[in-house]
């Protein structure tokens, strides 16, 4: 790896992620009902603890919830210019919601559910 692939450019980012989600929209439709999955709940590791190799986590595991996580990107579109928006909060519900698409795409687990 070059040292240039060690800087993650903003419009990279918003590019493969447009790639992704115009894939998942492909795959799943403009909408997934999450009424008709089992799946709401998830295991989470805080961001501090995860990101710390320099020890073994001794925090236990956390608990998401997507519709939780939906509803709080919901939120987030509903804030005017003017407000502050904590990205380390707001970011970990949106990891849920792609982490939850990443899992409705898993060959035999999510993909069942939806049927």
């Amino acid at each position: 790896m070059t040292q240039s692939e060690y800087v993650l450019r903003m419009a990279d980012l918003r590019r493969a992620c447009s790639v992704l989600l115009d894939e998942t929209e492909r795959r799943f439709g403009d909408e997934v009902d999450l009424s008709r999955l089992s799946a709401d709940y998830y295991w989470s590791l805080d961001p501090a603890t995860a990101f710390d190799m320099s020890q073994t986590p001794t925090a236990p595991l956390g608990c998401g919830q997507v519709s939780d996580d939906v509803a709080e990107i919901a939120a987030l579109l509903q804030r005017g210019p003017e407000d502050v928006i904590p990205l380390w909060h707001d970011l970990e519900h949106l990891a849920g919601v792609l982490r939850l698409l990443a899992y409705l795409d898993l060959p035999q687990k999510g993909q069942a559910e939806e049927s």
